[in-house]
């Protein structure tokens, strides 16, 4: 019999498998939208539930029949802008030029970052045509929702529209709410950018999938046959144990299903697993998202937007309560 061989155990694209550096992403590229309006959004992941509801997919081979999908609940309360940031470009790429901060932030933003004392600028002085980009430094409120923390998270978000508009936007929302119809709406398709569950120290096994060995192997059966020739170090490209999970990671073409304001519609009987009653606007989006409960995910808009999502919102028969314990 011919030696059956296989290709290379575990993906090299993700390379190196590093913890992250935070617990929520970072968003370094942002898709252009026409409109001036935050390009991103994000939310506390609360748990799974599943819905019915009629199909509405263009080619899909269940069209216009009740089906069964499973959701996430996203708790999605508002943002506050805590500055403006203006960009423009050197011969590095584009580069922070000044920042203007709200008057008066949420005391809980202090924890976070050092606020200044005293604007040295207006956001009335600066000038559209002197920047080349221009955006927002937005903070979560926890403190609103029921996981029990108030330190924020900050981050950066994109604006749409051109830099005219954007400035405009700007000026109208510094020290403001955000919300989630802002940005989205039911039936919109989204990228997801999350951090993954920590998993601790693990073999090569389950890190990389290698094969199991045959029974009377030498020495171990989950460890890869050959890590490279005698002698010498052994190859980077082997699989081996080491920390597993907790990596920035982003899942392509998600689908909003739907955008609620009352919670009572999707809380389970019993409440949620490892996480508290949802207090604010909830989104559901389709399929499983990476992260344990509590932590915030980044909804962004879809940069390899799929046509197989109708832009309309499906029409939900059922939204199981059912007790997830």
């Amino acid at each position: 019999m011919p030696r059956t061989r296989t290709p290379h155990r575990g993906s090299l694209q993700v390379w190196p498998r590093v913890r992250a550096k935070r617990a929520y992403p970072r968003i370094r590229t942002w898709k252009g939208a026409k409109e001036a309006r935050p390009l991103g959004f994000p939310g506390y992941k609360a748990g799974m539930t599943h819905i019915m509801l009629a199909d509405n997919r263009q080619h899909s081979m269940t069209k216009g029949k009740e089906i069964f999908m499973p959701v996430t609940i996203l708790e999605c309360p508002p943002l506050k802008v805590a500055s403006v940031r203006f960009y423009k470009k050197s011969t590095y790429g584009l580069s922070v030029s000044s920042e203007i901060f709200a008057e008066k932030p949420e005391k809980e933003l202090g924890r976070k970052i050092s606020l200044p004392k005293k604007a040295s600028k207006k956001i009335d002085d600066f000038k559209a045509e002197d920047y080349h980009d221009i955006r927002i430094l937005a903070y979560t409120q926890p403190k609103l929702t029921g996981i029990g923390k108030k330190k924020p998270e900050v981050f950066e978000l994109g604006i749409g529209g051109s830099v005219q508009e954007k400035l405009n936007y700007a000026k109208a929302m510094l020290g403001k709410d955000i919300r989630i119809n802002d940005f989205a709406k039911e039936g919109k398709v989204v990228d997801i950018h999350g951090v993954t569950r920590g998993h601790g120290t693990q073999g090569p096994r389950r890190r990389f999938g290698v094969m199991l060995r045959q029974h009377k192997s030498e020495k171990a059966i989950r460890n890869p046959g050959n890590v490279g020739p005698w002698t010498g170090p052994a190859s980077w490209r082997v699989a081996h144990a080491g920390k597993m999970g907790y990596h920035q990671r982003t899942e392509y073409n998600k689908w909003i299903v739907k955008i609620g304001d009352n919670p009572a519609d999707v809380m389970p009987r019993g409440g949620l697993t490892h996480y508290s009653n949802i207090k604010n606007q909830y989104v559901l989006v389709k399929g499983s998202l990476p992260g344990s409960t509590k932590r915030m995910i980044m909804m962004t808009d879809a940069r390899r937007d799929h046509k197989k999502f109708p832009r309309d919102a499906p029409a939900i028969s059922i939204i199981s309560t059912d007790p997830k314990k």
